[in-house]
């Protein structure tokens, strides 16, 4: 094989090809931003599926859960079906009993210092 070969199966295999296609790409990511709150009391299910990891079906359990009793504290989601400590600490920032529904999620282009790099590369 020649150098140049070797030197690009060797790129290749420590995923080290940049093309121009992957930084256009890396440059377009974007995440869900999430601003304001949901009153877990009188939001719809529409507006409790815009938490994040809670789909339709989850947000109708809440809906459910609510006609029965209304929350008191917002830590009581864990009474439903679905909704562990671990869902409810990833929701909480978002959760009120008070006020208006005022969640927005937006999508916003990722910055380079929060993009993360995982693999590694073999040491010789």
């Amino acid at each position: 094989m020649s150098g140049r070969v070797t030197g690009m199966l060797v790129a290749a295999v420590l995923g080290l090809m940049l093309l121009p296609a992957s930084t256009e790409a890396a440059q377009a990511k974007t995440r869900a931003q999430y601003t304001g709150v949901v009153n877990l009391n009188e939001a719809t299910v529409a507006q409790l599926d815009l938490l994040p990891g809670v789909g339709e079906k989850a947000a109708q359990r809440i809906v459910t859960w609510r006609e029965k009793r209304a929350f008191k504290r917002i830590e009581e989601l864990v009474r439903v079906k679905g909704f562990g400590k671990k869902q409810f600490l990833k929701l909480k920032p978002y959760l009120t009993l008070q006020g208006p529904t005022t969640l927005k999620v937006e999508k916003v282009p990722v910055r380079m210092d929060e993009v993360h790099v995982t693999g590694s590369v073999a040491k010789h």
